[in-house]
Parts: C-alpha cells; structure tokens; sequence
C-alpha cells in the first residue's frame, strides 16, 4: 500500500491546486450553517432509503428538513455493502436495485445532495462501505455478479473446522473483500480517490472499514501475509492462531496475540493511507470513521480506533499487547463518529449507556481528534417522561463530545423524531450563546 501512494503523490499535488480552486469558488447565502457550532450530522443509508431518495424533489426536501432541524452536516452513504455505487465511476458498476425496488436515474446522485447540500449551507460528507461486495442474504451486488471478485472475498474459519467463503454465509451482513490483500486495498483506494478527485465534497467517512468479524480471514493469502509479518512459517494454519473449545470460545494457539495485532495494523496502515491521500488532494476535507464504542469486543475486526499512546488494550490479556496498542488509528482522522449504539442514556457508570461510552472513547482517543458522539435514533422516542428519550441522547452527546451523529434518517422520518431533535440542538446552542 506504501509503494501504491508513492506512486499517486506527483499526480495529488498537482490535483491539489485545482482542488483548493474549487473548494475557494464554493459559496451559498446560508454558508454560515454549515460553519455554525459543533458538526451536526445526519446519516443518509443508502439502501434503506434507496426508494424515498429516487428523485431530486424528495432529496431537496429531507435536506431542507434537516437543515430546520439544526442539522450542519449530512452524511450521504455513496457505496453501500452491495459494493455497487451511487456516484460516477469507472470502476464499480452503479446501484440501481435495493431488494424489490428500481431506480434508474440520468442524474448524479452524489453530485445532486453536494448541490443541495452546498445551496443551503450543509457541509456533505460522502460514506462509503470500504470493503463490502455484496449482501449474502439477497445473494446480491458486485460479488454475485462478476464472479472474478469471490476468490478474493474473505474466508471463515468455523467452529468445526472447516472453512467456508464469506459470500456463501446468508448469516452475514456482507460479502467482505479481503482487507489482507493489496489487490483489495488498491480497489478501495481507487475507488475512494473516485470520490475525492471529482467531488466538492466537505468530507469522508469511511463505513466498514474492517474485517467482518474474528472468524475472517483465514485464505491462503492472508495466511502468507502473516508469515511475511511474522518473518517465519506457520506450520499448523489456522490451528497455530486458535481452536475452538466446544462452547466456540477460543482455544489461543502461538501466534494470538500477533494475530490480532496483524489484522489490526493492515486497517490501520489503510486508515493512514486514505487520510494522507484525502487531505493532499484536499487539504480542507475531513476524514471521519464510525465504529462502536465497545472497542475490546471489535479487536477480532482490527478497529483499534484509539490513540496509540493509551495503552488500553494491555489490561486484556487474551489479545492486548504493545504491538497491537501501537496499531491505534486515532492520529489519522479528523474525526472519530463513536458508536454508542445505546437505550440507556445517563449513568456514567453503566457500561450499557451512551454517556459511558462516550467518556471512555474520549479518554482512549486522546486529543488525536476530535470525538463525535452518534446515537441510533430508533433507540429513543420522543416521550419526555421518558430518561431515554431522543432530546436527551442529543443532548449528551453535544454536551460530551464534539459534535453529533445522528443514525438513520429513516428512523428519525418513521418515528417522527424532528421536533425533539430540535428541541434539543436550540437548547444546546441557547446555552453556548448565554
């Protein structure tokens, strides 16, 4: 990946001037919005709302909507887990049906929310699922379609043994490319620098940026990678990582901890690569990452999302070591979309509550960047009698973090959840201007 963006650095600073041209021609009579306070962000699924987004009417009128509501940003998910995409490409073939429903457009899709976005002074923030090609339960998306791309998905190790193809596991959320391989890890790239080189956009948010889970990756090629990282052979593979026990916890074998810390540093070197990559082509656009708060139970994905100087995973004995604490990809993002997917709101020491999660995630990043909290809006109602309601999780994350996500506008719509975001973003700001 390190020779990839060597070669891509002559090309970047020249697009880099041209870049900050546009980004100096960009204006809007309500610019002040998007510049207004903390970041305020709104998550646009693709796929969940592939249908209400089918025309540029209704895309004007969510945007018009979320800017009522106190919304500054947007984040519009471009490339979902299909591994097909939203936008001008001449690499990935476009999104054009989600489970039963069509849309065909003539119009850019990404390029229409930037207009938009920009005329009515949203930041537009453009996400795309890093390493997901399909959705195994549909048996559907870039996998499923062109075949070529299967012998490069992950491979599970399974309880019993025995491995099995990531796209052939209806369980799965997504068919993942395998994040091991730099054939994989220049596709994400290229296809990121799609987005970056051709689109005023204000950021980007990198979405399942990972491996899908601990049972992944056990190919061939991943196995040859560890050895060149081990710089020695792994006789006994994957039985020299782990077996399973009966109840499917892990038996560690030799190489467990060296493991974690392998899959760990392959994400965390993309992180890096992307960020270097985004900021000389544009230099003012912000990279942002999403991933749960609950970071000792996500290493099997290599999201060590934490500063490097923390120290935290050295209280887990079972996968914590200074090799994997040096993984922490804090230092490369501009922000860190802390995933405190939570009921509970309030109680600073309960583990399940969005104000312990936030609180941990600002004592592992550090200051490496800043911290936004995001909540799952379908999580909280409206009712105020309610400690778990919508206006109080708003509330504590502006209140504890450095800005605020909000997941998915198809939960706030369906839940008819805008009044009490608003109600809570007014009383936030009221307070900051008293």
């Amino acid at each position: 990946m390190t020779n990839h963006l060597n070669k891509l650095l002559p090309a970047l600073a020249a697009v880099a001037v041209s870049a900050g041209l546009v980004a100096s021609c960009k204006g809007s009579a309500d610019a002040d919005v998007a510049n207004a306070g903390k970041p305020k962000q709104l998550w646009m699924c693709a796929e969940a709302n592939f249908h209400r987004f089918a025309t540029r009417d209704s895309i004007t009128h969510y945007l018009e909507k979320a800017r009522e509501t106190g919304f500054n940003q947007v984040v519009v998910d471009v490339k979902p887990i299909q591994g097909k995409v939203l936008y001008k490409s001449e690499i990935l073939p476009q999104l054009t049906n989600v489970d039963t429903v069509e849309v065909v457009r003539d119009w850019d899709y990404l390029q229409y929310f930037i207009d938009e976005g920009h005329r009515l002074g949203l930041k537009v923030v453009a996400s795309a699922c890093v390493f997901p090609a399909g959705s195994p339960w549909w048996h559907r998306g870039l996998v499923y379609d062109n075949p070529e791309y299967q012998d490069r998905t992950c491979v599970q190790y399974l309880a019993d043994g025995t491995l099995q193809p990531i796209y052939e596991d209806p369980k799965q959320v997504a068919a993942f490319l395998n994040p091991a391989r730099e054939d994989n890890r220049d596709l994400a790239l290229d296809m990121l620098l799609e987005i970056i080189n051709n689109y005023d956009i204000d950021g980007l948010a990198l979405d399942y940026c990972r491996f899908p889970d601990n049972r992944s990756d056990f190919s061939p090629e991943t196995k040859a990678a560890f050895e060149e990282y081990l710089g020695q052979e792994v006789e006994n593979f994957p039985a020299d990582i782990f077996t399973y026990n009966e109840d499917g916890t892990h038996n560690p074998g030799p190489y467990y901890k060296q493991w974690w810390a392998f899959r760990s540093g392959i994400i965390s070197d993309f992180v890096h690569t992307v960020s270097d990559t985004l900021h000389a082509i544009k230099p003012d656009a912000e990279l942002n990452y999403w991933a749960a708060s609950w970071i000792h139970a996500i290493h099997g994905n290599g999201q060590n999302w934490a500063s490097p100087d923390s120290e935290w995973s050295l209280a887990y004995d079972d996968f914590g070591s200074p090799q994997y604490q040096a993984t922490g990809f804090a230092p490369y993002l501009d922000n860190f979309i802390v995933g405190t997917y939570l009921e509970r709101v309030y109680g600073p020491d309960d583990n399940e509550s969005i104000e312990y999660g936030l609180a941990r995630a600002d004592t592992l990043v550090r200051d490496d960047c800043h911290l936004i909290g995001s909540i799952y809006a379908k999580n909280h109602d409206g009712d105020l009698d309610n400690p778990q309601n919508i206006e109080n999780a708003v509330t504590v994350c502006l209140d504890k973090t450095e800005g605020l996500m909000v997941f998915d506008i198809i939960q706030v719509i369906e839940n008819d959840l805008w009044d009490n975001i608003k109600a809570a973003i007014d009383r936030y700001e009221a307070k900051q201007n008293n």
